[in-house]
């Protein structure tokens, strides 16, 4: 009879349509590993899987989660690079064509085929998952599994941060939405170096915007009705920011971007909004803005941010709220849909 474990399965397109069930424990390939997940982070798109408002295609069923950490308890025999007891996390790309020209360029997290822990194969929100070695990272024993599991999104900060804002020390910036992104996205703004640092939301953001001020932004805007635009133009020298950071979840903000950005500025949009835009691009020519998309992570990324969290140069303190046992994920999810907690961890 097969071994079988509770996990948190999206198991239809219907919004809700998410319920703790048992699942089979997965059998492993020879170049995979059997993780035993020790705390598994739950990411937005999970919570726009839950309330069926996501735009990407998702394998019903599927056991949800693709931020986790835990320990081989099982290697197939072709593993080479680790062994069993081995404390790792895991990225996110759980299936890769090899031959891919973006896979061969290191930039699998491009491929428009690859498919994802949590949508297109089995996540990590119950006690086992199946991942393949080339996923793995090691992880330090200083470094505890909760915030291990909040790997990846730190990953999908750096990438838009680092990589596509390239903030100087001294430039200005603003990021847009206080989730949990934006937030981590603000914390890799503060850590490049930007000042001022705004970070923009909405009423309903208040206690988002209280930790953004924990961060380090210096600045804080949406909650009493303040003219953003206005506010942003009154810093500096009044022509707006070198960089806007958009980590929200709705296109209407690319408009606020353009609005804030300087001439000769940059956006860098990570956020994804799947509603039309029905507004003007001609800011981005008038301006001579640079737009820069920003989606997902590789290898290097992984590694770097891993020396950060452990050495504590990225502090999560301020972002992770809550960890919880598996079976409290619906407590979990909703805290995070009123925008109570910016994340929780949970531990199957």
């Amino acid at each position: 009879m097969t071994k079988t474990t509770p996990g948190v399965v999206n198991f239809a397109a219907a919004p809700h349509s998410v319920d703790l069930r048992d699942v089979p424990v997965p059998e492993i390939g020879d170049t995979d590993v059997l993780l035993d997940v020790q705390g598994v982070g739950v990411c937005g798109s999970d919570l726009h899987q839950f309330h069926g408002t996501h735009s990407w295609k998702v394998n019903y069923p599927v056991v949800l989660g693709h931020e986790f950490a835990g320990v081989i308890v099982q290697a197939g025999k072709n593993v080479r690079g680790f062994r069993e007891g081995e404390r790792v996390v895991s990225e996110t790309a759980a299936v890769i064509d090899p031959n891919s020209p973006f896979t061969r360029a290191g930039q699998y997290n491009l491929d428009p085929n690859r498919l994802g822990f949590g949508y297109g194969v089995n996540g990590a929100m119950t006690k086992f998952v199946r991942v393949p070695e080339r996923c793995l990272h090691r992880l330090p024993d200083t470094l505890s599994f909760e915030k291990a599991a909040l790997t990846e999104p730190c990953c999908v900060a750096y990438n838009a941060v680092v990589e596509h804002a390239r903030i100087k020390p001294g430039d200005s910036a603003v990021v847009i939405g206080p989730g949990p992104i934006g937030l981590l996205c603000a914390i890799m703004a503060k850590l490049c170096g930007a000042n001022p640092l705004i970070v923009v939301g909405v009423p309903s953001d208040k206690k988002r915007l209280e930790v953004a001020k924990q961060i380090g932004a210096t600045h804080t805007l949406g909650v009493d009705g303040e003219d953003v635009s206005a506010l942003v133009k009154s810093l500096g020298d009044g022509y707006g920011v070198d960089v806007v950071i958009d980590a929200a979840g709705v296109s209407a903000t690319l408009k606020l971007s353009m609005e804030l950005v300087r001439p000769g500025g940059q956006i860098s949009k990570v956020g994804w909004g799947p509603q039309p835009c029905n507004f003007s691009l001609d800011p981005l020519v008038g301006k001579a803005v640079t737009l820069q998309g920003s989606f997902s992570h590789n290898w290097p990324m992984w590694e770097k941010v891993i020396v950060m969290l452990a050495s504590g140069q990225i502090d999560l303190a301020p972002v992770l709220n809550r960890v919880a046992p598996l079976a409290e994920w619906r407590d979990c999810f909703d805290a995070m849909q009123r925008a109570e907690i910016v994340k929780a961890v949970l531990v199957p």
